[in-house]
């Protein structure tokens, strides 16, 4: 699991329960609990390492954004947390009050906020080595740890899971497994997403299919729920979240554009306004 989004609409009170003081508003948060000013928590999870959910969860938030939307990311990728730098906020610090820790605001109309490990770490190379209570934490994959964190966020009603997965067989039968989570586990799946879905050459626009095609949607087929969409490898996407830059607003002529805009917009459809 990659990251969780509570969205909110432009306007509405900071999401996570943040602020920019530590008075009343936090209090008053912490006391209902430290969600209750979110409408909307997605998942984004795969069960398979290295697909692309932190990029998913970025790009997302983006376009979320840049639809007039409050988003927070709560990365819990312990081990490797990338947001912070795919938004540019490496080098920032959380800070702490009494309802606990105010995430922090990558751009300055505070619209995305972060929560991620990588805010704790003195040193950005440092190891996170976490056992026992802690490590129960942090959800790598369809155990104990992943059920958790899908038990936690219960009580705020989730609006559901976006599941990424690449192309190929060896990745689409991991996810299987992830889809498989959340029916168990009774978390509705907003549908799947097939990341790195071909290179389309920036010369000639013909697509080479490097990782397979049509794992994804043939695996959203199967197992009854939406499909989202195909994401291309694009070297401007992978430019872009390496310098921290806003792809959604620099790079429309991109092929990858179109596709993390239709998931967007599809996932603003499964979230409408809720009334308070």
């Amino acid at each position: 699991m990659s990251a969780c989004f509570p969205l909110e609409s432009a306007g509405s009170q900071p999401p996570l329960g943040s602020s920019t003081t530590c008075g009343p508003r936090v209090s008053e948060l912490t006391e209902a609990g430290n969600l209750a000013g979110v409408q909307h928590i997605i998942l984004v999870l795969s069960g398979k390492g290295g697909v692309g959910k932190s990029t998913i969860s970025t790009e997302l938030a983006l376009a979320l954004r840049h639809a007039g939307k409050k988003v927070g990311i709560l990365d819990v990728d312990l081990c490797g947390p990338s947001i912070p730098r795919m938004l540019r906020a490496q080098g920032r610090a959380v800070h702490q009050c009494d309802g606990g820790w105010v995430p922090v605001y990558v751009d300055q109309e505070q619209s995305i906020c972060l929560m991620s490990v990588g805010f704790l770490l003195e040193n950005p190379d440092e190891a996170v080595v976490w056992r026992g209570p802690k490590k129960n934490d942090t959800p790598p994959g369809t155990s104990d740890e992943h059920m958790a964190t899908v038990d936690a966020l219960r009580p705020y009603g989730p609006l559901g899971a976006l599941v990424v997965t690449t192309p190929q067989a060896v990745s689409v039968g991991d996810v299987r497994r992830e889809l498989t989570f959340c029916r168990k586990t009774g978390l509705r799946v907003l549908g799947v997403v097939e990341n790195m879905s071909g290179f389309v050459c920036p010369h000639c626009a013909e697509c080479t299919s490097i990782f397979s095609r049509g794992g994804g949607e043939e695996l959203a087929s199967h197992a009854g729920v939406p499909f989202l969409g195909s994401v291309p490898l694009d070297p401007e996407l992978t430019k872009s979240l390496e310098e921290g830059r806003d792809f959604i607003r620099e790079f429309p002529e991109s092929p990858a554009f179109p596709a993390l805009l239709s998931i967007a917009q599809k996932v603003l459809i499964e979230a409408p306004a809720r009334v308070p």
